[in-house]
């Protein structure tokens, strides 16, 4: 279930809200533990029990940290097994089947394994993750207050952030999962982030991605280079605002709840090089790759090769976890050649010059967000070789661009304006007055509008 669909907004978060304040304090954890798998049934039943096994083990395996230390490397070992296990067999056992039977008919064997054909659980990447850190941080001793079961589990299945993040330690929610102070401006603030989220992804990102979806249906092999090019810019804006708009919307429940996640993005597009975009960019999940990986392997504290093997693994692994293909490893070795090259060469250079810095990224990001988009090869090649005209293409209409150009161009006006951080200084200064109040309740009737008539799409990353 959505935050953007009917059901969410009109159904099962007023009543769940209602409940959540009519019950005593005390008792809140339990209703939002238990409104946290309803809610997750309702997206798909058949994956509650996974998740409710996850939970188990995972809570008894603690607690055997915590009772036996002598043991607690053991411990650690089966819980991270059992969860990179799970992991690995939903998301990427398929991945692995066909890139075995690609070998087997290369080497001319005549049977191939049978793929598994798995759905894929419903934000496992996410919570595994969570429950990862969680486990770490207990043998690390970084927790030091007593884990009880239903602190545990309401961390692990948390509605608003379960789907797709913000990726959370416990400990960054622990004090609140024990006593949260509730008062009518939290319910307020997080009512108007969550309108905000939805306005962004219903009435900006999921319009902006028409030409994207518009691009695919014509055919990459039948684009100009300059159409090329604006699908490229569209899916970069659609991707930011759809899942900052998530992101928002996560955290107004949250906050309306008594919760404080943390924030997601720092206004990415305003980097001045690669570097400094990952570090604005899906940052929950930039900092458990920095506090889980990259630090255990000892960062840059070992030499040049060592920071090369470990930045490698860092973004081998930030490929592969949104997704089980090759484009998404490319991309990710993409992204690790380009942060090196910046350490190594021209961060000097992109530091000393504003200017060149935005045209650097203006060139870089939606080639790399191209990569990422799209996971057949043959396209890609065809994709980027009309970006560069290198390609001759097919029945190409040099000026199809113009249309679009002239069709979409408040989109990327409007998209382009929420990607900078105008706009949170513009609702920061006009959040308390009438003005803004009237405009909050235009967007989220114009939004539900639109939901209602069919014009909604799953949150992009939702398939990860």
């Amino acid at each position: 279930m959505a935050f953007s669909s009917l059901e969410f907004v009109f159904r099962f978060f007023p009543a769940f809200l209602a409940l959540y304040y009519l019950v005593a304090e005390k008792h809140r954890n339990k209703v939002l533990l238990i409104g946290s798998l309803c809610f997750y049934a309702l997206g798909d039943i058949r994956y509650l029990p996974i998740i409710i096994v996850s939970v188990f083990v995972n809570y008894l395996a603690v607690r055997q940290m915590i009772r036996h230390r002598n043991h607690e490397k053991i411990w650690l070992f089966v819980s991270l097994l059992y969860n990179i296990g799970t992991l690995f067999f939903f998301k990427y056992s398929n991945f692995l089947i066909e890139n075995v039977n690609t070998l087997l008919r290369i080497s001319h064997y005549e049977k191939n394994l049978p793929l598994l054909n798995l759905g894929l659980p419903l934000g496992i990447s996410f919570y595994t993750f969570q429950i990862i850190s969680c486990v770490v941080d207990v043998y690390r001793k970084e927790i030091k207050e007593e884990l009880t079961f239903f602190r545990f589990a309401t961390y692990v299945t948390m509605f608003p952030k379960i789907l797709s993040g913000p990726i959370t330690s416990y400990g960054e929610i622990s004090d609140e999962l024990t006593t949260r102070k509730y008062n009518i401006f939290k319910i307020e603030m997080g009512l108007r982030l969550f309108i905000l989220g939805l306005g962004m992804k219903v009435l900006v990102a999921d319009r902006i991605g028409m030409l994207w979806n518009d691009i695919q249906t014509i055919g990459f092999q039948s684009i100009s280079t300059p159409l090329a090019w604006l699908g490229s810019m569209a899916y970069s804006i659609q991707i930011y605002l759809d899942f900052q708009g998530y992101s928002l919307m996560a955290i107004g429940i949250g906050r309306m709840l008594g919760f404080h996640l943390p924030n997601n993005f720092n206004h990415p597009y305003m980097s001045k090089s690669v570097t400094e975009f990952w570090r604005r960019w899906h940052m929950t999940l930039g900092m458990w790759f920095r506090s889980y990986v990259y630090i255990p392997l000892g960062g840059n504290r070992y030499g040049m090769k060592r920071l090369v093997a470990n930045l490698l693994a860092v973004w081998i692994l930030t490929g592969l976890w949104h997704g089980a293909s090759w484009n998404f490893i490319l991309w990710g070795f993409l992204l690790f050649l380009l942060i090196l090259l910046e350490k190594l060469f021209y961060k000097p250079l992109l530091d000393r010059s504003r200017v060149l810095a935005r045209l650097y990224m203006l060139f870089v990001m939606p080639v790399t967000w191209m990569i990422f988009a799209i996971n057949q090869s043959k396209d890609l090649i065809i994709y980027l070789g009309r970006m560069f005209g290198i390609s001759h293409g097919f029945n190409v209409n040099q000026h199809d661009y113009i249309r679009y150009l002239s069709q979409y161009k408040w989109m990327f006006l409007i998209g382009g304006f929420l990607c900078f951080p105008y706009g949170r200084r513009l609702f920061n200064r006009f959040q308390n007055s009438l003005a803004c109040t009237i405009f909050l309740l235009f967007l989220f009737w114009y939004s539900v509008y639109l939901i209602s008539n069919g014009v909604n799409n799953p949150f992009l990353y939702f398939k990860f």
